[in-house]
């Protein structure tokens, strides 16, 4: 799993981020937190997954590239939105891969 160098986050997290980071890293229980990540399906933009997911030994995070977190559902479709308008708005289209990588910042 990696964490995004320039990390979005909703207003409700953003003071703790670290703290919510180091939790996930050490499968520590996080209430209501999902992370953003760019999808496993190539046909996707990006995934929302709640963080005790990421908890289950058999969870596939190994090539996971986190981008956002979220308190709550509602919160994360937000960022989501607020991520893509970002990409769209910078560069006209929807690749929000390309754009986080050369764009806005490395992974």
């Amino acid at each position: 799993m990696e964490w995004y160098r320039n990390l979005y986050a909703s207003d409700s997290v953003a003071h703790k981020v670290n703290r919510i980071k180091w939790k996930i890293n050490h499968n520590a229980g996080t209430v209501s937190v999902y992370v953003i990540a760019f999808s496993s399906n190539p046909k996707n933009l990006l995934d929302i997954i709640p963080a005790w997911e990421l908890m289950q030994k058999s969870y596939p995070k190994k090539n996971m590239k986190i981008i956002g977190l979220a308190k709550g559902y509602q919160d994360a479709l937000e960022l989501v939105r607020l991520i893509i308008d970002e990409t769209y708005q910078k560069t006209g289209t929807v690749d929000v891969r390309t754009y986080l990588k050369e764009g806005r910042g490395s992974l």
